[in-house]
């Protein structure tokens, strides 16, 4: 009855549609947890979103969970977890993705998770890495180890946003180090992100750790532009 009574003068939103969320509910309101726009590419034979990377980088699996679209569900989630400091967004979207992973034959198909690393000044600036939150929700629902003190970023770069695909590859060219190397040795990676557009980010990251005794290397989004 508390609880009702809070919700009336302070009502939850869900952060995906903006409308009040039931007793029952956190967060994300039922039904936009099931209308949200999956990708589905760990059910695909011939994954599209990889060949993007053909003759580029040689990945295992190349993934992501959600179509981002402008103005939608999507969009408004990852605001809240970049910018409104919504963390537990990220960290729910990462256990049900997870989650549907292990129910499609991929729980054991990674060992360590490795989230994209802010700059340290960037992190000071916002107080969290947002893709640090995805990988603890995977982590959490596949059981598996995620760690964000392997990969660091060692280069500030200048935002990707209306920068060309040349523009945002080169902006990324040697951004990030392999730190405590020794725990990637004959592993599974999944090098996870919150949102990939033309890949840029993610290849430097591979590119950087695949220099090391891995056994193979995969990728894996939020969001997909």
């Amino acid at each position: 009855m508390f609880s009702s009574f809070i919700d009336l003068i302070f009502p939850r939103i869900c952060a995906a549609c903006l409308e009040p969320l039931q007793l029952n509910e956190e967060l994300i309101c039922t039904h936009c947890r099931f209308d949200l726009p999956r990708t589905n590419l760990h059910l695909e034979k011939e994954n599209p979103l990889a060949h993007k990377f053909f003759g580029e980088i040689q990945l295992k699996h190349t993934l992501s969970y959600l179509k981002f679209v402008k103005g939608g569900k999507v969009q408004r989630l990852m605001h809240e977890l970049k910018y409104k400091g919504n963390q537990e967004v990220g960290e729910m979207l990462g256990r049900w993705y997870g989650a549907e992973l292990r129910e499609s034959g991929l729980g054991d198909a990674f060992d360590l998770i490795i989230p994209v690393p802010l700059h340290q000044k960037r992190l000071l600036q916002r107080g969290y890495n947002q893709s640090d939150c995805f990988a603890k929700g995977l982590s959490e629902s596949l059981n598996i180890e995620w760690r964000n003190d392997v990969l660091i970023r060692v280069k500030e770069t200048s935002s990707q946003v209306n920068k060309s695909r040349l523009e945002r590859y080169e902006n990324m060219d040697k951004v990030f180090m392999v730190k405590n190397s020794e725990i990637l040795r004959d592993k599974k990676i999944v090098v996870v992100d919150d949102t990939l557009t033309t890949g840029a980010t993610l290849e430097s990251c591979v590119l950087s750790l695949q220099e090391f005794d891995i056994k193979d290397i995969s990728i894996l989004t939020l969001a997909m532009a």
